[in-house]
């Protein structure tokens, strides 16, 4: 069904205006943004096919734009540079909050915002949030790139990021393009390995969170820090 053959009380837009954002159901919101269907697939099931597909609105924050190119209908470059910059809005909202107050004040703050920056690369990827005094985001930076073993994640240049920034603590953090975000044995070793070196100049390592498919774990809060 179209959008403009439903009741106007209940086409999205109208719906929304009338009883607020909270109103709409995850496909309605998403509705909006497509704005038009296909032939044969109106908006609102063209978005109810994207949820289904990724698994929900967390899946489709975590998609990129290679991702998306496979559901029909969003093969062209606007409809899809349109969904990256919902991401990238929902990720510096997150990351403007983290900046403005202190990053545990909020549990599960900083495992989602790691899910919307990590969650949908396909390739390893090792960053670190550099955090101040106050437990607040300086900065997030990605310092490494590809299968990341103990070896290949340099201590050293962790520890001159940290100064570069004058940070007083930060949060590790990787993905796990497999899935899974269990931590393995060279996730602890390399966590002891970088908490040992930042301790050497008065950094705090508080938590090292592992991103999987859907899900991010804390090895803080599993006791593994």
């Amino acid at each position: 069904m179209r959008l403009k053959d439903l009741p106007a009380d209940a086409q999205p837009r109208e719906k929304l205006l009338a009883r607020g954002a909270a109103a709409l159901g995850d496909a309605e919101l998403l509705a909006l943004i497509l704005r038009t269907g296909i032939a044969g697939k109106g908006v609102l099931a063209l978005a109810q096919e994207l949820l289904d597909e990724f698994g929900g609105l967390a899946g489709l924050l975590n998609t990129g734009a290679d991702d998306l190119k496979r559901i029909k209908g969003l093969g062209g470059s606007a409809k899809r540079a349109e969904m990256v910059a919902v991401l990238e809005l929902a990720r510096r909202a997150v990351a403007q909050r983290l900046r403005e107050r202190e990053v545990f004040g909020t549990p599960g703050a900083v495992k989602h915002y790691l899910q919307l920056h990590l969650g949908a690369r396909q390739h390893e990827v090792f960053a670190v949030l550099f955090l101040d005094t106050q437990n607040r985001l300086l900065a997030l930076e990605e310092l490494f790139r590809g299968t990341l073993t103990q070896t290949s994640v340099y201590p050293r240049e962790v520890v001159l990021r940290a100064l570069h920034h004058q940070a007083a603590a930060v949060v590790l953090a990787h993905n796990h393009p497999s899935g899974s975000a269990q931590p393995s044995r060279a996730d602890e070793a390399l966590t002891s390995t970088l908490k040992a070196a930042l301790a050497l100049v008065d950094v705090r390592v508080l938590d090292h969170v592992i991103v999987g498919a859907g899900e991010a774990l804390s090895m803080a809060e599993k006791g593994l820090v």
